[in-house]
């Protein structure tokens, strides 16, 4: 039987096995390593558009639809619910916030689109938790029914309207974009100096401090939010407990429906969120097939982030930037790619001799070298590649840090009052 003192233990309480976790000093020295890199292959290149003020900017607008859908992603999961119908609660929240927004302005569009995407979350709640439908099942089936409704309600809500069309909402008005006065033109002048590490890092803060849209910055404070009220309130403790042990929670006293419940409506709210992000900021309307699998993106950025915030953030921020390649000058800037995945490969290599894993260690120098081989052969990438380095990004990633993963123990599992008695 599983005690209070068991809910806990450093598994539960930090989300992975102790002594895995990796600390913010070793991250940010990690993260400090990389950007050292990308600027060395900057400077071999010549291809400065890979760290410059406006392709960060670019990637932090791609990837706050996708940290919205991790997120989402991360509430349901650490309640043991699996949400793969993200994608589905996408496009409601698109076609919800456009519907409202053209309507009854940006604002009212950004609230109905998390209610959109919030009662994909209900259903999904009371299919897999009232009912124990396999939770892939079901969100495999709401992705297939939000498609579905979307197309039929779009030509009877937008026909009709000026700018509008069976698959395009008319124009929804700006919620408007703001950047830092001073600081944003001073980051941006140091980037264009072209400095080592210094003028990249100008870049990356740029990126952040420059054309912010409003709900940029509350997708980016809901990151920490979460974090705090997971991590460090009764009521995350709560809601994590009934992803580890749900009987352990009831035996405690927690209502784990309630919690479930909560947890997979907000996982909703959060991913209808990033649907109207797309559809009010990104594209001033909603457009059929506008989320183009950020869902599933945002799924992989979450378990790339081991069901944290902190690793998500992280996560989404690389697919968006990868994806930022295809709109800014991607050919060039992916070929200069093709030398820095060279590098971290050697990297990787020497990295795995170092801890005996001589047998890895030759593969990985093995695949570097044809990275290497592929870069100095070549002087461009064809646009095919260009468009498909955010997924293969995403297949690698995952693979890479498959071994490290640990999420939550009861996630997925079927669960019902009084089980455990």
């Amino acid at each position: 039987m599983t005690t209070a003192t068991d809910l806990n233990q450093p598994t539960l309480e930090h989300g992975a096995p102790a002594g895995r976790r990796i600390s913010l000093p070793v991250l940010l020295l990690i993260i400090a390593g990389a950007l050292a890199l990308t600027s060395i292959v900057r400077l071999i290149t010549g291809a400065n558009g890979i760290t410059n003020v406006s392709q960060m900017s670019t990637a932090l607008q791609l990837a706050v639809p996708i940290g919205l859908a991790g997120l989402g992603g991360l509430w349901a999961e650490r309640a043991g619910v699996v949400n793969i119908g993200l994608e589905g609660m996408m496009i409601l929240g698109t076609w919800f916030g456009a519907w409202a927004g053209f309507q009854w302005g940006p604002w009212t569009g950004v609230l109905m689109g998390i209610v959109g995407g919030a009662l994909g979350g209900l259903l999904h709640a009371i299919v897999t938790i009232t009912f124990n439908v396999n939770h892939i099942v079901s969100g495999v089936a709401i992705n297939i029914l939000a498609l579905g409704a979307t197309r039929y309600l779009a030509p009877l809500a937008f026909e009709g309207h000026q700018g509008g069309s069976a698959k395009q909402s008319p124009p929804v008005d700006s919620l408007g974009h703001f950047s830092v006065p001073g600081l944003s033109d001073g980051l941006e002048s140091l980037n264009d100096q072209h400095w080592f590490f210094v003028s990249d890092i100008a870049g990356l803060l740029g990126g952040l401090v420059t054309d912010v849209s409003w709900l940029t910055l509350i997708a980016v404070a809901l990151i920490p939010a979460s974090w705090y009220i997971l991590w460090r309130t009764p009521f995350g403790l709560r809601l994590r407990s009934c992803g580890e042990n749900p009987v352990a929670a009831e035996s405690l006293g927690v209502n784990v429906y309630k919690y479930k419940y909560l947890a997979v409506i907000i996982s909703g709210g959060l991913a209808g969120l990033g649907g109207v992000f797309l559809s009010i900021v990104a594209n001033p309307f909603y457009l059929e097939g506008q989320t183009s699998g950020r869902g599933y993106i945002g799924l992989a950025a979450m378990i790339f982030g081991n069901w944290m915030p902190g690793g998500l953030a992280i996560g989404a921020g690389l697919f968006g930037y990868t994806d930022s390649l295809n709109l800014r000058g991607g050919s060039a800037n992916v070929h200069a790619l093709l030398l820095l995945g060279a590098l971290l490969l050697i990297a990787g290599a020497i990295w795995l001799a170092i801890r005996k894993k001589y047998v890895k260690a030759a593969i990985t120098v093995l695949v570097g070298a044809l990275v290497l081989a592929w870069y100095a052969g070549t002087d461009e990438v064809p646009n095919q590649v260009v468009s498909a380095t955010p997924y293969v990004v995403t297949l690698v990633v995952l693979a890479l840090s498959a071994q490290r993963l640990r999420m939550p123990k009861a996630n997925g599992m079927q669960y019902r009052k009084g089980q455990g008695k």
